[in-house]
């Protein structure tokens, strides 16, 4: 079953929304049925819920198929995105709106080279924050969460409880903590010999 990538094929006919399974980005998935979409399945970002089209004729069973096949397409199509600088201090600037009443006002948002042992860094007296690079295609609730850390950082300059009250608010902080702790603790494991013959 081919899938399409246009978002509208015809009036709703059944929608219902769900719980993702763990580790997905979305916090919550939406499936319209189509009588008038025949074989394509289709899905899209909306906010922060994810919205599957699916023919009306389907089954339970491959309604949740296609939509955990669509979720790890999204997942995909986002972690190869990566933001300009530009984009990166938009993305903070609605961050920011969102969670913290506006009150974060970075003067400048920009990815950085020369950090290799954190994800990110904020200069609170300047306004300024620099991400890692190595960030650069991870899942963006990942990358979401370090610019709310380091914003927090502008209001409140240390890891206290005040501090950690702040970013309670973003409902993906421990899912995004656990990502980072795999990517540090995948980077210590051992490399496996090489398969080729020497």
């Amino acid at each position: 079953m081919p899938a399409d990538p246009l978002h509208s094929a015809g009036t709703p006919q059944r929608s219902t929304t769900s719980q993702p399974p763990s580790g997905s980005g979305a916090s919550a998935i939406e499936v319209r049925r189509s009588s008038r979409r025949r074989r394509t399945v289709s899905a899209y970002r909306e906010g922060d819920r994810t919205v599957v089209l699916i023919p009306a004729r389907m089954s339970e069973a491959e309604e949740q198929r296609w939509v955990s096949v669509m979720l790890d397409k999204l997942a995909a199509q986002e972690s190869k995105r990566v933001l300009g600088d530009a984009e990166l201090s938009e993305r903070a600037r609605r961050l920011s709106a969102q969670y913290f009443d506006g009150r974060a006002r970075p003067a400048s948002v920009r990815w950085v080279t020369n950090q290799n042992t954190r994800w990110g860094s904020c200069t609170p007296s300047e306004g300024s924050i620099r991400l890692s690079h190595r960030l650069q295609g991870m899942p963006e609730y990942v990358v979401d969460y370090v610019l709310l850390h380091e914003l927090a950082h502008l209001l409140v300059p240390g890891h206290g409880p005040r501090f950690w009250r702040l970013l309670e608010a973003y409902p993906r902080t421990e899912r995004a903590k656990g990502y980072l702790e795999g990517v540090v603790a995948a980077d210590r494991l051992p490399h496996p010999p090489s398969t080729r013959g020497e």
